[in-house]
């Protein structure tokens, strides 16, 4: 096998690096083709009659409503006030599912008796709550916030729980072999063992909040791109 200097790359690892990099403009170029493809296929469906552009309206009438609304300053206001509630409702359901799914960890009889409540909250279709929270808390932000955090908080509890109950036992009974506490074995093995696990959870509920978010604005809200869809959609904006 010939010896290279440190830090040199030998032929081998130079075609995988070459082969790798070949493939990550492959799906790149893919990706923007796809995406061009389409807009296109619709553009022309539109302009040919073969879908109503009354109804599905077409990427060049979006662009330009987009650029009167941007030079109203009115989506930016829109877009602003959604981006805050549902960073807000996503920092709740963060906090709220780590102090729930730890909990749950540290007490196996509640995480038991809990389980089967939380898979039922969880299978609840949440739009249809959204009626009843204008009902308990009325119109405003806080009804819009507790939307989005009730559409992702009881399945970020159940992943982030199970993913704490698939952290290797061993090592929770090395901890226990050298005189750790269950307290020791949360912050040194379960906690660090499942961050894969909490990044893809939250990768997952900050979309999830953005919809609770929109679900929201829709019936309790006179701001943001949830009554901006709705406003649009009575008035026949000019996107059509």
């Amino acid at each position: 096998m010939p010896q290279t200097a440190a830090g040199s790359v030998t032929p081998r690892q130079a075609a995988f690096l070459q082969a790798h990099k070949k493939r990550r403009r492959m799906v790149t170029f893919m990706r923007v083709f796809l995406l061009v493809l389409f807009l296109a296929v619709w553009e022309l469906c539109s302009d040919f009659n073969v879908i109503d552009a009354f109804f599905f309206s077409s990427p060049s009438r979006v662009v330009l409503e987009f650029l009167t609304l941007l030079k109203e300053k009115s989506l930016l206001t829109h877009t602003g006030i959604t981006l805050y509630e549902t960073l807000l409702s996503f920092l709740l359901v963060f906090l709220i599912s780590m102090i729930c799914a730890t909990i749950l960890w540290y007490s196996t009889r509640l995480s038991e008796i809990l389980e089967p409540y939380l898979v039922v909250l969880n299978s609840l279709p949440k739009s249809a709550l959204a009626p009843l929270l204008i009902v308990w808390l009325g119109t405003g932000m806080n009804t819009i916030i507790v939307a989005g955090i009730s559409v992702a908080l009881f399945g970020a509890i159940i992943s982030l729980y199970t993913g704490f109950r698939q952290v290797d036992e061993e090592k929770i009974r090395l901890i226990y072999t050298l005189g750790g506490s269950r307290r020791d074995s949360l912050f040194k093995v379960v906690l660090p063992g499942s961050i894969p696990i909490i990044l893809s959870t939250m990768k997952v509920n900050i979309g999830l909040a953005l919809v609770g978010v929109i679900i929201g604005e829709f019936l309790a809200a006179r701001r943001g791109l949830g009554y901006l869809i709705i406003y649009g959609s009575q008035v026949f904006s000019r996107v059509a």
